[in-house]
């Protein structure tokens, strides 16, 4: 139970991290694009402008106050341009004011439509190769003299961003191991006085029912042997020692459940596994639970199903009933189990157990015992069935209405036995047509079954 909890908490630690570091990266990652765009945007612009300056604009014709016609002069203006811009991977492309190509540094000829705009535009060549342009339109008063188009390769982006993702994948990956390490040992030291407090509970609890088991049944003891006086003839002072015998044995009871769940939880039960023929175990609880159902009008009734074939040798087929486990611990998860059916299955109603083998093909495949446990009682609402295993939980205190009030500790220590033998507890229920508990062991495979069986 710590472990898992220990280990909840490192996870969400390194989750939580894992979030707030993914944030983290994808902010500077994106500040980081935004900023070496910019960059080149404010490049392309200074571009712009150093080249608009160097100009050369001729007019064109005789001139005339009214509208003097210019032109550029395409070979003075860029002559010294191409050069100066080699070093910086920055290309120019001039083109007439009709959109003409005049003037271009670039290898090849590129068909982009012109986007005259001051702010840059990323596009997409032949090839995936992408440019950073920017375009300005050329203007003396009303009168277009052309286009300036300046491209920068995306590179010049790309590259750099491909390194701060490998940088900050890598770093978030160290940083949530580290956190990781960090959270399992910080959640260890958290849990510490934990355990420790649930130890000491533990151990309360098992002192302490140990210690009331004693005085219980010293009482039980005392409260008997009065009853038994032939000269107690007064009918008030017997029913007050028949209530306190109940009661004490009732007490008795739960003091032993607690006690079990008390040494369960600590480890301090110890394994007594022997061979159990389940078939003879399950006679013997019939039998002890058959005057209470006799009592109550119900009808108990014990099948073993679909036994299968005997194995080769002298291998008899009731030992295919055979499992390892505790005798005493299997029997009083049974006991619990048919007493429950009993309990609550009303007059004229019939409590079933099945023994149910499974498939043994051969001498080296393992199987499983089933056993299932049905009544026709007053069954269990489908909010309850969740929490049937939690201690101390009951239904609701009408399905009990007459019945003898239990603990709620019953299908806790049912589970916990189960667990002990690696095994599986299943409860199916409906109100008013009764209840199904499922119980699912497993047993040795048949060679074992055959050492074990030698060495006895």
């Amino acid at each position: 139970m710590f472990q898992a909890t220990r280990r909840r908490l490192a996870i969400w630690y390194s989750a939580v991290t894992a979030v707030l570091l993914l944030l983290f990266a994808t902010g500077v990652y994106l500040y980081v694009r935004s900023t070496l765009i910019e960059r080149i945007d404010d490049t392309l612009n200074h571009v712009v402008e150093v080249v608009e300056r160097s100009l050369v604009i001729e007019p064109v014709g005789p001139a005339t106050a009214a509208a003097p016609q210019l032109r550029i002069n395409v070979e003075a203006s860029f002559r010294d341009n191409s050069d100066a811009l080699e070093d910086d991977h920055i290309d120019l492309e001039w083109f007439s004011p009709t959109g003409d190509l005049l003037w271009s540094t670039l290898p090849v000829r590129i068909n982009i439509p012109l986007h005259p705009n001051r702010t840059g535009e990323t596009v997409q060549l032949p090839g995936s190769h992408l440019l950073r342009q920017v375009t300005e339109r050329v203007e003396i008063g009303r009168q277009v003299l052309g286009y300036l188009r300046v491209s920068h390769p995306w590179f010049e982006v790309t590259k750099p961003i491909r390194q701060l993702l490998v940088d900050l994948s890598l770093g978030t990956s160290f940083m949530v191991l580290g956190v990781g390490g960090i959270g399992w040992l910080l959640s260890g030291l958290a849990m510490e006085p934990v355990r420790e407090s649930y130890q000491r509970l533990k151990q309360f609890t098992a002192d302490a029912s140990h210690e009331l088991r004693n005085p219980i049944a010293t009482i039980q003891t005392n409260v008997q042997v009065a009853l038994s006086d032939p000269e107690l003839n007064s009918p008030p002072h017997r029913q007050q020692l028949q209530l306190i015998e109940r009661l004490t044995r009732r007490l008795g009871r739960l003091v032993d459940d607690l006690l079990f769940l008390a040494r369960q939880d600590s480890g301090m039960v110890q394994r007594s596994w022997v061979e159990v023929p389940l078939d003879a175990l399950l006679m013997e609880v019939m039998e002890e639970q058959q005057a209470i159902a006799t009592e109550k009008g119900v009808t108990l009734s014990l099948d073993l199903l679909d036994p299968p074939a005997p194995l080769a040798g002298n291998f008899e087929l009731s030992n295919l009933f055979t499992l390892q486990g505790d005798w005493d611990q299997l029997a009083r998860l049974f006991t619990n189990l048919v007493s429950n059916g009993v309990q609550y299955t009303p007059a004229g109603g019939q409590v079933r157990v099945e023994l149910r083998a499974g498939s043994l093909l051969s001498r080296s495949t393992g199987s499983h015992l089933q056993i299932i446990v049905s009544d026709t009682g007053t069954g269990i609402p489908e909010y309850a069935l969740p929490h049937l295993f939690d201690r101390f939980y009951r239904v609701d205190p009408a399905r009990t209405h007459g019945a003898t009030a239990g603990s709620g500790l019953g299908l806790a220590i049912a589970q916990a036995i189960v667990e002990n033998h690696q095994g599986h507890i299943r409860v199916e229920s409906q109100l008013q047509r009764g209840t199904t508990v499922t119980v699912t062991l497993p047993v040795p495979k048949p060679d074992e079954l055959w050492l074990n069986v030698e060495k006895l």
